[in-house]
């Protein structure tokens, strides 16, 4: 079995003291050995780790501790090596940039799907009350060519910024319809959910846990592809195995 434990994960939980926090969990994570990014804001954390089985869940476990993090809940992969250089605590305006003051998740969110119940969807063509079903990947366009649902909605986005003037050009377009936005790990399609509320979209969900949690608990099928990750591992397949992806990413937003 592969030696190293990946994890990614977020929480739009209020964290006024972010900066605070920054030189504490940058000890803990170098006391434990572990690599990756963590990203502080003031509305929440997004983390994305790795190392041994024992020092992953002891840094979450450690978390935790906090009960403002107590909902944090990681996806998990493997890998044969280390993916990440080194470990950064960052402190950001936001842990995923959308340039949108309004959208604030902590303060309430958007309905979200199960991936199971997603791909019982996407298999009957209809959610349960018979409306179409349609899949709006808000991922930037580099993303999307490793890998999407079939028939996903695409805009062609660069950065998630891009996502809000985007959804305004095209809202028209998706009334009537349910729509189940998506993204890596759901930090994305969770902000844009609220978005497309706020924009009197009525049939709205986020696909819970994003395309890594429709991985781990569905067979994967109605997604064709893989799905990219920022690391160096670049792209993982269904099974969340590393599928070894060439190309160089751009920047996370």
């Amino acid at each position: 079995m592969p030696a190293v434990l990946n994890i990614s994960a977020y929480l739009f939980t209020p964290l006024p003291d972010a900066g605070a926090l920054q030189p504490i969990l940058l000890e803990r994570a170098q006391a434990l050995e572990l690599k990756g990014t963590i990203l502080l804001a003031e509305e929440g954390i997004n983390l994305f780790l790795a190392g041994s089985a024992e020092s992953v869940r002891g840094f979450v476990a450690q978390l935790h501790e906090d009960t403002r993090f107590e909902a944090l809940a990681p996806k998990e992969s493997w890998s044969d090596k280390q993916p990440f250089r080194k470990m950064l605590v960052k402190v950001k305006p936001e842990i995923i940039r959308m340039d949108h003051p309004t959208i604030q998740p902590s303060q309430g969110r958007a309905p979200s799907v199960a991936p199971a119940t997603l791909r019982r969807w996407l298999d009957a063509g209809h959610d349960d009350e018979g409306r179409p079903v349609v899949t709006l990947d808000t991922r930037n366009a580099f993303e999307v060519d490793h890998g999407t649902f079939d028939g996903a909605i695409d805009w062609r986005i660069d950065k998630f910024t891009e996502f809000p003037p985007a959804l305004a050009a095209h809202r028209d377009e998706l009334r009537d319809k349910t729509i189940v936005s998506f993204c890596t790990g759901g930090i994305r399609c969770e902000k844009a959910a609220i978005l497309m509320q706020e924009m009197g979209i009525a049939h709205v969900y986020q696909l819970e846990g994003g395309i890594l949690k429709y991985f781990e608990e569905t067979d994967g099928r109605h997604y064709h592809g893989d799905c990219f990750v920022f690391d160096e591992r670049r792209t993982l397949a269904p099974d969340l195995s590393e599928s070894h992806a060439r190309g160089t990413p751009p920047a996370r937003d």
